[in-house]
């Protein structure tokens, strides 16, 4: 059971960062990806005063399933993680956090700016 949640939460973390980069480019994902945005931010920001600053559930509850399986050595960014997992390489957290914040911050900016104008035309 922990194998199956490991890779399920592999995939759905992965699908939630694509969806959160990239959900404003179409019309009809476009509300749902403003909501998701806010709640990522909610949580690495609001959730982060008491749990630390980029603090993420999913994340959490990955690695708990990761320890479950034997794995101990997790970085606190699973951004991180995904990096190093996908390329082999061992990037610097920081510079991975610090990308992570910007995108999300230009995907934030994305999903207000494609919104609004949804709405005013809409209203026309």
């Amino acid at each position: 059971m922990f194998a199956f949640l490991n890779i399920f939460f592999f995939v759905f973390h992965s699908t939630l960062i694509i969806f959160n980069l990239f959900g404003w480019i179409w019309k009809k994902t476009r509300l749902a990806n403003l909501i998701v945005i806010l709640l990522t931010a909610f949580s690495w920001t609001i959730l982060g005063i008491w749990y630390g600053f980029g603090f993420c559930p999913c994340t959490e509850w990955h690695w708990k399933v990761r320890i479950k399986l034997g794995y101990f050595d997790m970085p606190s960014s699973y951004t991180k993680f995904l990096i190093d997992s996908l390329t082999g390489l061992e990037v610097n957290e920081t510079s991975v956090d610090t990308l992570a914040v910007t995108l999300l911050a230009l995907a934030l900016v994305a999903s207000v700016v494609t919104n609004v104008r949804d709405w005013k035309r809409k209203r026309k």
